[in-house]
C-alpha cells in the first residue's frame, strides 16, 4: 500500500477517494500511473506530483422501490378468473395427462380473460418470427434480448425467434384504502 505524501492540502473527502478508488479500478492508465508515482523516490514538497487525469465517475443506477399492491392484486385477478395458485400448488404427478390438459385449458382461458381484461399488449418487434434482422449499433438492449453465440459489437445479423411483448395500458381496478391485497384468494366456507 503506498505511503501518504505530504502536502499542504486537505486530504481528499470520501466521495474523490472513492471516485479515485473506481477511477484505478476501472482504468488501466490510471492504475499504471499510481504504481509508478508510487515506485518513484519520495518528491520534496515544493514539488508536488502531478494530479491524475480527472476520472468520470461510473454512472449512478437509482432503483425503483416496487410495492407489491399491483402484483398481488394482479395475482388475485388470476386466481380468481382462472384458479392459477390452485392449479400451481396442485402436485400434478398423480393425474393423467388427460385431465391435467383439461385443467390447463380452464387455467389458460381464465389467464387470457384477465390479460385482454387488463393488459393492452403488443409486440416488441413487428417482423415475423423466423426472419432475419439486423441490431444497429445503440439497439435497445431492455427490449431485445440477444441468444446464442453473442460475440462482438453490434451491428448484430440473427433470427428472430420471439418478438417479445410490450404492455402499453395497465387497467387494473383501484383498491379500497383498507383492502389486504395479500389476500389473493379468500378461504371459502360453505354454509
Amino acid at each position: 500500500m503506498p505511503t501518504p505524501r505530504s502536502s499542504s492540502r486537505p486530504p481528499p473527502a470520501f466521495f474523490q477517494r472513492l471516485s479515485m478508488a473506481f477511477g484505478v479500478l476501472f482504468s488501466r492508465e490510471l492504475a499504471q500511473r499510481y504504481l509508478a508515482a508510487d515506485r518513484a523516490p519520495d518528491q520534496t514538497a515544493s514539488a508536488p506530483a502531478p494530479a491524475p487525469a480527472p476520472v468520470q465517475a461510473p454512472q449512478t443506477i437509482t432503483l425503483k422501490e416496487a410495492t407489491p399492491d399491483a402484483a398481488l392484486q394482479l395475482l388475485g385477478l388470476l386466481q380468481r378468473e382462472a384458479r392459477l395458485i390452485d392449479f400451481v400448488q396442485e402436485d400434478l404427478a398423480g393425474h393423467a395427462d388427460a385431465d391435467v390438459g383439461a385443467a390447463a385449458r380452464l387455467v389458460h382461458e381464465g389467464c387470457r380473460k384477465v390479460l385482454q381484461a387488463h393488459f393492452t399488449l403488443a409486440p416488441v418487434r413487428t417482423e415475423e418470427e423466423g426472419r432475419r434482422l439486423t441490431l444497429p449499433a445503440g439497439f435497445d438492449a431492455a427490449a431485445v434480448r440477444l441468444t446464442g453465440n453473442v460475440v462482438g459489437q453490434a451491428p448484430f445479423t440473427g433470427t428472430l425467434s420471439h418478438r417479445g411483448w410490450r404492455v402499453t395500458e395497465v387497467r387494473l381496478p383501484q383498491l379500497a384504502e383498507h383492502h389486504d391485497a395479500a389476500i389473493v384468494a379468500q378461504a371459502e366456507v360453505e354454509l
